[in-house]
């Protein structure tokens, strides 16, 4: 055999075993948010002085003066970030740290060891729609931690209050109808919007009808998220309330009672839409319809709707069904989406889901708007 010693050299495919054990680990963070008064502090504090034995990192604002544990102080190696540090005696951390972006969390996780889970603790006034794409990242970024999902947690008393208030509105979110004014969102909207988990604190300082039309409110401004009913922020368990949530890996909530737009709260509202068995050239047309409505803002086929306010989208989740019997997921968080194949074995769906929760969308078409981009008319 001839060989040019000009020629490239052949490239030869090697596959590379990853041994089981070498496999980094990765954490699952969740997310904690909630108004000031809503027993975030009093939910972390049981987190950190339980017996429940899990090794878990809370990362806290601020401490409360009533934790008397020793501190230490530590600094980042630039300098640039404080971190102060609590031992507890449960085998949990608790640490307050300037920079709540991942190579921070990854930082502090290197320095102290890995934890089973993290807890990250928000301002009061935190929305978390601007946090979850920074944990909920790609696997091939090599990060060791992934977004569990987010807990928000509502005082029963002052909610409804709370998603009035025009106080309470969130920067940069300001209507932009031609009148100028409308419903307001507030930072209570955009928490409970995000949510995959919903804690209904202090239920013992209302009336059952008071609480009633609390749930009412709240399902009407999201209904995929789970809920709970407390009284001082006491839990039964931490698995599946706090812990081990896989809101972005799983979507059983769609199966949950039909969803529907509910005009109780004019602000943000739930849409489900439902979807006929698709075909790969669906799938492709559905994708590039979520591309249009995440990240351009533009809902197909409504493209010249002058006067009406902007929507938008801050939570979808989705469950696709496929002609061959497979069954794909969708998962998004503001303009960031995933399409990718369920972990789980098909179980026999006759059909998919498709939901939305997000402002302003009673004003536009959606279902007709995704059936005629995708061809969905034409599937049986």
């Amino acid at each position: 055999m001839d060989y040019d010693d000009d020629a490239p050299p052949d490239l030869i495919e090697t596959k590379e075993v990853i041994n089981e054990d070498e496999k980094p680990v990765k954490v699952p963070i969740t997310i904690v948010t909630g108004y000031l008064g809503a027993g975030k502090t009093t939910l972390l504090n049981y987190i950190l002085t339980a017996q429940h034995g899990k090794k878990i990192a809370v990362i806290m604002n601020e401490f409360g003066d009533s934790l008397d544990i020793e501190k230490s102080l530590t600094v980042n190696k630039d300098g640039e970030s404080v971190e102060e540090w609590m031992e507890v005696g449960n085998g949990c951390i608790c640490c307050s740290v300037k920079d709540t972006g991942v190579n921070a969390i990854e930082s502090l996780m290197e320095k102290k060891g890995k934890f089973d889970y993290i807890l990250l603790e928000t301002t009061g006034l935190a929305d978390p729609g601007n946090l979850a794409p920074l944990f909920w990242m790609d696997d091939g970024l090599g990060s060791t931690i992934y977004l569990d999902g987010i807990v928000t947690l509502v005082d029963a008393k002052n909610i409804l209050r709370n998603l009035d208030d025009p106080a309470g509105k969130v920067e940069g979110h300001e209507e932009s109808d031609e009148h100028g004014h409308g419903p307001v969102m507030t930072t209570a909207h955009v928490q409970i919007s995000h949510a995959d988990v919903i804690v209904i604190n202090k239920s013992d300082l209302v009336r059952e009808d008071e609480l009633q039309a609390v749930l009412d409110r709240i399902t009407s401004i999201n209904g995929l998220a789970k809920i709970h009913i407390t009284k001082h922020s006491v839990i039964p368990e931490l698995e599946g309330f706090l812990l081990d949530l896989h809101a972005y890996d799983r979507v059983e909530e769609l199966d949950k009672a039909d969803l529907g737009h509910s005009h109780l709260d004019k602000t943000i509202s739930t849409l489900s839409i439902p979807l006929p068995v698709l075909t790969p050239a669906q799938v492709d047309k559905l994708d590039a319809w979520l591309r249009s409505v995440l990240w351009e803002n533009v809902l197909p086929g409504h493209e010249n709707a002058g006067g009406r306010p902007v929507f938008e989208i801050h939570r979808l989740k989705g469950r696709l069904v496929l002609e061959d019997g497979s069954e794909k997921m969708v998962q998004g968080v503001r303009e960031i989406f995933e399409i990718f194949d369920s972990p789980d074995k098909s179980q026999g769906q006759a059909a998919g889901k498709l939901v939305l929760i997000g402002r302003h969308l009673v004003d536009f078409d959606f279902p007709t708007s995704l059936r005629e981009t995708a061809d969905l008319a034409r599937s049986t």
